[in-house]
């Protein structure tokens, strides 16, 4: 059973969703941390519930990000993590934890990438009138969301949708998607997959 970090940056229903499906067997790993850069995020209340360690640690506290990221290492080799899960972090990750964590690092983007990289996937797609978006799992690297694509699903997107109908549509998928593909990573039973979803 592999051990993971998952961190979080917001409301953690990704890692709900993985935490989930860890308890339940589905996905065999072990969430032995969760990290987020955000103090009071309610990420860091769902693992208090689900008996999750979390450590909460502000870059603001830190003169540079490799300070940053070297203190979150050294917590990460004290609990035997082998593997990183990206869930709504959103912070790039810099050279210490890519060279630490070379190809062990995925992160799950709410767009079809290459397109909509960065900071409101949704609300850009909305903006340029796309009828289909969706959701990419892909390896992480230094650029943002430019990482060696994994899985993608896609999400029609109707006449007359809002930002809160779309996001709805986008974390189904999400949810399902996520805990699925890093069972196959994992597992080592498949390295690349493309899953063929579509929601309506």
């Amino acid at each position: 059973m592999k051990k993971i970090a998952v961190f979080a940056s917001g409301s953690g229903s990704n890692f709900q969703a993985i935490a989930a499906a860890a308890q339940s067997g589905s996905l065999n790993a072990e969430i032995c941390l969760l990290v987020c850069d955000k103090p009071g995020a309610f990420a860091v209340e769902r693992a208090g519930m689900l008996g999750i360690p979390a450590m909460v640690i502000s870059p603001k506290d830190f003169k540079t990000k490799e300070a940053y990221e070297a203190e979150i290492l050294q917590k990460l080799t004290e609990m035997d993590v082998e593997f990183i899960v990206l869930a709504g972090y959103m912070r790039l990750i810099g050279p210490v934890l890519l060279k630490a964590y070379e190809s062990k690092i995925v992160n799950i983007h709410p767009s079809l990438l290459p397109a909509f990289p960065g900071k409101d996937a949704i609300g850009q797609a909305l903006a340029a009138g796309v009828k289909t978006t969706g959701v990419t799992i892909h390896y992480v690297d230094e650029g943002m969301d430019t990482g060696p694509i994994i899985a993608s699903a896609a999400v029609q997107v109707e006449d007359g949708e809002t930002r809160e109908s779309l996001q709805k549509k986008v974390q189904r998928i999400e949810h399902s998607l996520y805990p699925e593909v890093l069972e196959q990573l994992l597992s080592g039973k498949k390295e690349e997959a493309q899953w063929e979803q579509s929601v309506h």
